[in-house]
């Protein structure tokens, strides 16, 4: 088994919820987002967050509009939806179930290992 394809596979399992997370203090485009990613140390290259992008705005969680920039071309920002407001707090309620859930499993001591 690859211990690389299985971290993989755990960063996408969150990353939509990343996503929605970014976007709740503010509109951000997709460079920002990709940056946020990055610095937590999530791994994700331009080609995942775009195609990510436009399947939330398909859902309807996200919108986004057309600005204009200082250093370039027109920037597209995102945001949420309300729809997305509410997916994303019962996202947060599911996390910190999964969190919890999980800190008990493998903390949890048995007479085997002790």
């Amino acid at each position: 088994m690859n211990i690389e394809n299985t971290k993989a596979q755990m960063r996408k399992g969150v990353l939509e919820y990343c996503i929605l997370s970014i976007l709740k203090g503010e509109d951000k485009y997709a460079s920002e987002i990709l940056s946020t990613l990055k610095d937590a140390k999530m791994l994700v290259v331009e080609g995942t967050i775009y195609p990510l992008l436009t399947r939330l705005k398909n859902a309807g969680l996200l919108s986004y509009r057309w600005e204009e920039s200082t250093s370039g071309p027109p920037r597209k920002y995102y945001s949420l939806t309300e729809n997305g407001k509410i997916f994303l707090k019962e996202l947060n309620n599911t996390w910190n179930e999964l969190r919890n859930a999980v800190n008990l499993v493998t903390s949890h001591k048995t007479h085997d290992n002790e």
